[in-house]
């Protein structure tokens, strides 16, 4: 192997150990598969320039990330899938989103941590609203959203049951960047202190 091809697979080696994630979750945030990132890291392949300088920066990322306790997205997707209830799985995705939002804040480069696409929640209803979500907040800090974000509306619509609200009532109050992915919650459900 020449002397860059080595340089290349040692970086990326050093960005896996930085990102904190396994080989298998790293690429999925990547956006490719374990299989591949493998041939990346033996050098059997060569990954494009930009697929290097995006797996560097979304270690460094998360890495920070994980040192200052800021949720990811695939933290997010984990707590969720992790929830002891639905309740606290709504109370993690909230909480990823406000911190996302300090992220695209401080517009110092550290939102690259959600540039990382998760793995799924274990429910395709959390997926698509995670997604949705971020998306949202990245277009309202003037940001194109990340590729991860670009999903498909649910073949079914999803109406989580509300303690105070009928059905259609949770419709007339649902944003349209929701209604639009089949997904229905009030906007005031939506909002944190």
């Amino acid at each position: 192997m020449d002397r860059d091809s080595q340089a290349v697979t040692e970086l990326l080696d050093s960005a896996l150990a930085e990102s904190g994630l396994s080989q298998a979750a790293f690429a999925t945030a990547l956006g490719t598969s374990a299989s591949r990132l493998s041939t990346y890291r033996s050098g059997k392949t060569k990954p494009t320039a930009q697929f290097f300088l995006r797996a560097r920066r979304i270690a460094r990322a998360l890495h920070a990330a994980r040192e200052f306790r800021i949720m990811t997205a695939p933290a997010t997707a984990t707590a969720i899938r992790e929830a002891s209830d639905e309740d606290w799985a709504w109370r993690m995705l909230l909480q990823g989103r406000d911190h996302l939002r300090l992220l695209l804040l401080r517009r110092d480069g550290s939102e690259a941590a959600w540039e990382a696409a998760p793995g799924t929640t274990g429910r395709p209803e959390f997926d698509v609203l995670l997604a949705a979500l971020t998306a949202q907040e990245f277009r309202a800090a003037d940001q194109d959203p990340p590729e991860w974000t670009k999903i498909q509306a649910l073949p079914e619509p999803w109406i989580p049951e509300h303690p105070f609200l009928e059905p259609d009532e949770i419709i007339a109050q649902t944003p349209d960047y929701l209604a639009q992915l089949n997904i229905f919650v009030p906007a005031r459900d939506l909002v944190t202190a």
